[in-house]
């Protein structure tokens, strides 16, 4: 409920009135502040009498039943509720014998009271002070509904107090039936559960009105510790607390002592894992749930929404990727994930957690931390750049190779006879183990560690082998780290939920985009070429024979004996990961390189996203300056070399011979000539001084 200028302007207007004529000059001091007490009463008074009104609408509400809270995609459009697990009933619709389990051990004088239980709440007190904390809460099922509807489940004495005025509220409007049905509908359960409807489907596959007496003890039971009693991973807790709800029935006189001895006796056929909702874009919606519990709390508040930054057009088109990839590949128990960001935000555009939701909803793309090989080296190579190299900078003796003090550990390639130097633009076009643990050792680890730090890739190890990928990284934060060399330089904080209104289109949470400077921006501009390299002439050259359209940049991943394969690529819209592997790490096959695993996934989904997330030109940077070499020396160009500008920032050597290696002009050739007497020359003068 959004308060119009008048109102705003007549509070604005009560509250000076209030405050010139309780504050006037007075005689004596004692007056003052007598007024100043007064003034500060009334104004606290005013305001507890506005949150009062407002929380009285919102029960009003209520009568026509409990809302949903509804989730945004980035479009704008509604995309699915909060709780798609809820299924609400009439109270009529709830088995007795469950609607009484629940009375009996939760607020057994719940038809005698008028919201708050004096004796409940007394006795609760009594505990707390002995003990010292607030353990016992003494809340009503009103005061529970209070809670789960409007408030937080923090345990402090202004939320009490809150909970308290609400429940008041909730009893004058609403007959006591409406009441205890609104809670049945609601009330958090286990898995990701609410209300009883839903539970019964879930645990015992049949309705609520269907219960028997033993199964309606065992809902009823959740109530108190959902997730400490859950039967799916706490069946024999489970069915202890049932064991105690029976006793309380009993003891109301809801039920007999032989009903209770025979349901104890009971045998009970439970499912042996929730049934998920619906599987589509599942690993997403659990992804935002989870999001919207830890910055908003447990709850489930009524005609809320939440705007996200996920497109759903975009997630379709992940989930389509993955799960069309996997069935070319094949093997059984393997798993993909996929995550896409915007560049510029870190906006969370699709998530994509495994092969389906339901048969194993373990979110891969955020909680699984895998090495990510050689998707690791662009990190090398930028802290390089940025430390005064150039993208045709020079390592030579890359044969001789090895770790300082561990002379036996030496990096090998993929493949046999790669040469004994190379520029950095070629070693990472080839994907160059030798090349870039040579240039980590070059620079020193602590460069690369602290971009990767700077990027969101923490607690990587401090080894030479940090550059061929041997920590360990989530898809998402390797996601994102990528994120800088299309966007400048900035590294992005994943961003999923970008603002929660309330019923009154109040906003509760808003987040801003995250971003901080961690490269200069000639140094990601220059990282980004080379990674173009990467995917117009190198290890990922064959992402255009599978559709890859417009300008984009990337790497391929592979980590020892094929365990995990991982393609991470970008263009201007969209930079993407795709990672593929075995939960528990083993070989996925034979040759299975990221190349052949992970990039055609990643290629599918480009393809698949390119009108809605078209790719265009890179900006280059000012401050660089373009220089035309040869595409195989990487020296200046003669008549007969392929060539390609590159760029240099400030401070970069330029090359300055003439390619050796093509054939070039009468001018040209003459002039290579005297590059090479001058040559020996200068090494024969350097050779007499050493």
């Amino acid at each position: 409920m959004r308060w119009s200028s008048e109102v705003r302007t007549s509070w604005r207007t009560f509250i000076e009135s209030a405050r010139s004529s309780l504050l006037a000059p007075a005689a004596g001091t004692p007056d003052v502040i007598l007024r100043t007490a007064l003034f500060v009463v009334v104004i606290v008074g005013a305001i507890g009498l506005g949150w009062t009104a407002k929380q009285a609408w919102a029960v009003h509400r209520l009568t026509r039943g409990v809302g949903n809270t509804i989730v945004y995609g980035a479009d704008g459009k509604a995309w699915f509720s909060l709780d798609e697990h809820r299924r609400d009933v009439p109270l009529a619709e709830v088995a007795p014998s469950l609607r009484e389990a629940v009375i009996a051990v939760e607020d057994h004088r719940f038809y005698r009271h008028g919201g708050i239980d004096p004796i409940g709440f007394g006795r609760a007190a009594w505990l707390n002070i002995r003990r010292g904390a607030i353990t016992q809460g003494g809340s009503t099922i009103t005061q529970q509904l209070a809670r789960t509807v409007f408030l937080s489940n923090q345990r402090t004495l202004g939320r009490k107090g809150k909970e308290a005025i609400l429940a008041g509220l909730i009893e004058q409007q609403l007959t006591k039936d409406q009441i205890l049905e609104l809670y049945l509908n609601r009330v958090a359960l286990s898995g990701g559960t609410f209300g009883v409807e839903a539970m019964s489907r879930q645990l015992f596959a049949k309705r609520a009105k269907d219960l028997s007496l033993l199964e309606s003890a065992i809902v009823a039971g959740l109530i108190r510790a959902p997730s400490a009693l859950s039967p799916w991973s706490n069946e024999e807790g489970a069915l202890a607390r049932s064991k105690v709800v029976l006793a309380r029935m009993r003891e109301e006189g809801f039920i007999s002592a032989a009903a209770e001895q025979g349901a104890n006796a009971a045998r009970v056929r439970m499912t042996s894992t929730p049934h998920l909702a619906d599987a589509h874009s599942g690993y997403a919606k659990e992804y935002l749930r989870q999001a919207f519990r830890e910055q908003v709390g447990d709850d489930d508040p009524p005609d809320w929404e939440v705007h996200t930054t996920f497109l759903p057009v975009v997630q379709l088109a992940a989930e389509r990727a993955v799960e069309e990839g996997l069935a070319r590949l094949g093997k059984r128990g393997l798993q993909a994930a996929l995550v896409a960001l915007d560049p510029e935000t870190g906006d969370i555009l699709a998530m994509v957690g495994g092969r389906n939701f339901n048969a194993s909803p373990f979110n891969r793309a955020v909680r699984s931390r895998r090495q990510p090989g050689s998707a690791f080296k662009p990190f090398v190579y930028a802290a390089a750049l940025d430390r005064g190299l150039s993208p045709v900078t020079v390592l030579d003796d890359l044969h001789s190779v090895s770790a300082p003090g561990r002379q036996e550990w030496t990096p090998r390639n993929a493949e046999e006879g790669t040469p004994d130097e190379a520029t950095l633009r070629e070693a990472l076009l080839e994907s160059n183990n030798q090349a870039a643990v040579a240039l980590q050792l070059r620079i020193g680890s602590g460069a690369v560690l602290s971009l990767a730090s700077d990027l969101g890739l923490r607690d990587q190890p401090n080894v030479p082998s940090l550059a061929l990928g041997s920590g360990l990284v989530s898809p998402l934060e390797l996601t994102a780290a990528y994120a800088a060399f299309p966007n400048g330089g900035f590294a992005v904080t994943p961003r999923a939920i970008v603002r929660v209104l309330d019923a009154s289109e109040g906003v509760v949470v808003e987040n801003a985009v995250r971003r901080k400077r961690a490269l200069p921006e000639a140094v990601a501009f220059q990282t980004l070429t080379m990674l173009r390299d990467v995917v117009d002439l190198g290890t990922a050259s064959s992402a255009r024979s599978l559709g890859l359209r417009g300008p984009a940049g990337g790497k391929t991943g592979t980590t020892s004996e094929f365990k995990d394969a991982w393609f991470v690529g970008f263009n201007t819209s969209v930079v993407a990961a795709v990672w593929v592997g075995l939960d528990q790490p083993e070989p996925i096959g034979s040759e299975a390189f990221g190349a052949r695993v992970a990039l055609p996934i990643w290629a599918d989904f480009m393809r698949r996203v390119a009108r809605v997330l078209p790719a265009e030109q890179f900006p280059i940077p000012p401050g660089l300056r373009e220089v035309e070499l040869c595409r195989v020396s990487y020296l200046r160009p003669v008549d007969g070399c392929p060539t390609y500008i590159e760029f240099f920032k400030e401070g970069d050597d330029v090359p300055r011979h003439l390619c050796p290696i093509h054939q070039g002009s009468f001018k040209q050739e003459a002039r290579r000539a005297l590059d090479g007497i001058f040559s020996r020359v200068g090494r024969k003068i350097l050779d007499i001084f050493k």
